[in-house]
């Protein structure tokens, strides 16, 4: 078996990771190259490509191939000055990295939680969003009448497994970036001001803020920033949060 042929199969293999021997061998038929399929196992296996899950995709491979169609929820809690609990609900967009603040409040009933759902539908609904999975974990402030009105849209509403963070990575990473870079250096003095807060936050995460995860883009365009040609050294700073937060755009030189 020549190299390339070798190569060849490899990058099958790689490319296509639900795909078995026989299934390569058919993709091969179809262009032309004939191979048995113990000769695609032997460079397979010989390559660490196999055998082939029989289980579906692992969890990582369902989001990444999902992730635009996919919201993450989560809860999250803000002390005050005056030593009062808050609790924020927000939403992120696994694709995107778009995060929005859904509601702050010192009491989550069931009567919020649903309203917030609803809030959240519509402005899907009116944004022409397609979304088919919320992501949440469970805990006993989303109540059946909080998924209800997705699954009233057609969204699936998945919950996470029991003491499993990680299952929803996305919005506990959320949350982290928000304390380390925000609210851990903020004192908060009520909701108001949390809120006023998270609505600064925010803007600055989905319109300014380089994201790893999205190739160093940002998640949503603001149609403020513009790009000098050629790239120019001379930029402006704006200030955030009272100057926690740095966001810089060119100048005119």
């Amino acid at each position: 078996m020549s190299d390339e042929l070798v190569d060849l199969i490899v990058r099958l293999g790689q490319e296509n990771r639900r795909w078995g021997c026989v299934r390569i061998q058919g993709e091969l038929r179809k262009l032309g190259i004939r191979v048995s399929a113990t000769s695609i196992r032997r460079v397979l296996r010989h390559h660490g490509l196999g055998p082939v899950p029989r289980n579906g995709p692992t969890w990582s491979e369902f989001l990444r191939a999902q992730a635009n169609s996919v919201l993450a929820t989560d809860f999250f809690t803000v002390d005050t000055i005056s030593f009062k609990q808050l609790y924020v609900l927000f939403v992120i967009n696994l694709g995107t990295r778009e995060v929005h603040i859904l509601g702050v409040t010192d009491h989550p009933t069931a009567a919020f939680v649903t309203q917030l759902a609803r809030n959240l539908v519509g402005d899907l609904v009116d944004r022409g969003r397609s979304i088919n999975f919320l992501i949440r974990d469970r805990d006993t402030k989303f109540t059946a009448s909080f998924d209800e009105v997705f699954a009233s849209v057609g969204i699936r509403v998945i919950r996470t497994p029991v003491r499993s963070p990680r299952a929803n990575a996305y919005a506990e990473r959320w949350v982290r970036t928000a304390r380390t870079e925000c609210l851990d250096w903020m004192l908060v003095l009520g909701r108001r001001h949390l809120s006023e807060i998270l609505r600064q936050y925010v803007r600055h995460y989905n319109q300014q803020r380089p994201h790893r995860g999205i190739d160093l883009g940002v998640p949503v365009s603001s149609g403020e920033t513009t790009v000098a040609t050629p790239p120019s050294l001379h930029v402006q700073r704006t200030d955030v949060l009272g100057g926690l937060i740095h966001e810089y755009f060119p100048q005119a030189a």
